[in-house]
């Protein structure tokens, strides 16, 4: 079984700061790549940014300059660090992960339960 677990969510005034991490456990032999996405209300999932084992990364463009996300291979954990938030970074963060459990399985993809980010203006 494989798991993600994410923390880090809450509440911030705009112009504020959150670091969220997101934890994968369970039987791992590789992850690649991972990522977060977020769903506001009545808005589709979008990505906001992933980021490969060797660390290329990639940003929506609403988020670019101000949102930094990095990884710990040794950890299976990844990080998106926050800044400059506006109301409009407001949603349920997701942690994405595509697993390889073993040396001969395919990459299968993974979703975290979602953490509220919420920003008040």
């Amino acid at each position: 079984q494989v798991q993600l677990v994410e923390s880090g969510g809450g509440l911030v005034q705009a112009g504020g700061s959150l670091r969220l991490s997101c934890a994968a456990s369970g039987s791992i032999f590789s992850i690649n790549p991972m990522g977060w996405y977020r769903q506001a209300p009545g808005k589709q999932r979008e990505l906001v940014a992933t980021i490969t084992s060797g660390g290329s990364t990639d940003y929506a463009d609403s988020v670019k300059g101000r949102f930094t996300i990095s990884r710990d291979n040794a950890k299976n954990t990844v990080y998106l660090q926050m800044n400059s938030l506006v109301p409009e970074d407001t949603a349920v963060y997701y942690c994405n992960a595509r697993i390889r459990r073993n040396f001969g399985s395919l990459y299968n993809e993974y979703w975290g339960q979602g953490t509220q980010v919420t920003v008040s203006s």
